[in-house]
């Protein structure tokens, strides 16, 4: 029963560990759902006045997911694996389909969030009712009064509204919310074709077959997971060998203790080893063998060696 479990367990593990990307994205989807509904609860108060209806429901819209696209952008590794190649390499590597699928996979993380605020926005009509209420004409409304303009209709999605034209208040929030909700579905199909036309794309365009493109998405995450967890031991094995010469010795708990009597560190890697593992990669055959990231294409002694004539290079990007 203990292994039955263990190896449901190490499936379990290796599925998600496939399906990061996807996971990633339905937990950001999920947060900004969340911070969606608390902005709307607490932070989302239409000014009922012609003019600023409009700018306000826009900015309501528009502004948190510009900002969130930004936050986006700013912590994908793959931005800064961009500047970095960029700085170092002048971006001799960044031939036009690398170029365009980089900024397609940075593009396609940063707008998950973005796109769930805006869907949300839409779907929930608060935004779109202040934004579009002064626009409403009076005469589409049966037998609703004269001489009451656009001052009136931006009053609807608030309570101070005229005892006269109160009862046609559920009447004009109705049609707004139609329309807003409407928008909302058809953004989301929109969005729908366009992941799956992406996808088709990218499968028919892949050299890889579809098990060598599982093997090498698995061999990213595991080397990246991996590299920064040795990364942290090393570190604090090279950090406690500097404090223990500076004070002679060095307070460290049973665990750490552990950790720098089984690994010794006495030095560290020179900048130049750093610069050829940092920065974008193409996916590279050499001689038939496959080099999945640039640590890999240098523990095999490549790098700085030119392009070889049997080497393969590829339109798939990693970092």
């Amino acid at each position: 029963m203990a292994a039955l479990i263990a190896e449901n367990f190490k499936f379990l593990s290796l599925f998600f560990r496939s399906k990061d990307v996807m996971i990633f994205n339905g937990l950001v989807a999920l947060g900004t759902v969340c911070s969606q509904e608390v902005f709307s609860v607490v932070a989302f108060h239409c000014p009922c006045s012609p003019e600023r209806n409009y700018l306000y429901g826009l900015a309501a819209i528009g502004v948190p997911a510009l900002a969130l696209f930004v936050i986006g952008v700013i912590l994908n590794n793959r931005t800064w694996n961009f500047v970095a190649e960029c700085r170092r390499r002048g971006a001799k590597n960044c031939t036009t389909p690398a170029v365009f699928l980089l900024f397609g996979s940075i593009m396609g993380r940063a707008v998950v969030a973005p796109v769930t605020w805006s869907v949300i926005s839409l779907l929930r009509g608060e935004a779109y009712v202040c934004a579009l209420s002064e626009f409403l004409k009076p005469e589409a409304l049966d037998n609703f009064p004269p001489n009451y303009g656009a001052e009136t209709m931006a009053k609807f999605p608030c309570v101070d509204i005229p005892v006269e034209v109160l009862s046609f208040k559920a009447e004009v929030i109705r049609r707004l919310k139609y329309e807003s909700q409407l928008l909302g579905w058809i953004w989301i199909a929109t969005v729908a074709v366009t992941v799956f036309l992406t996808k088709c794309l990218q499968r028919c365009c892949s050299p890889l077959g579809y098990h060598q493109e599982q093997y090498w998405s698995q061999y990213r995450s595991i080397e990246n997971q991996l590299f920064n967890h040795t990364a942290e031991v090393h570190a604090k094995i090279l950090a406690a060998v500097n404090v223990k010469k500076f004070f002679g010795f060095v307070a460290l708990n049973n665990e750490d203790k552990e950790l720098v009597k089984e690994f010794p560190v006495e030095d560290v890697q020179s900048s130049l080893q750093w610069n050829e593992i940092t920065g974008l990669y193409l996916y590279r055959e050499n001689k038939g063998v496959p080099l999945y990231s640039r640590l890999h294409k240098w523990a095999k002694g490549l790098m700085g060696k030119g392009t070889d004539v049997e080497e393969k290079e590829m339109a798939l990007l990693a970092v």
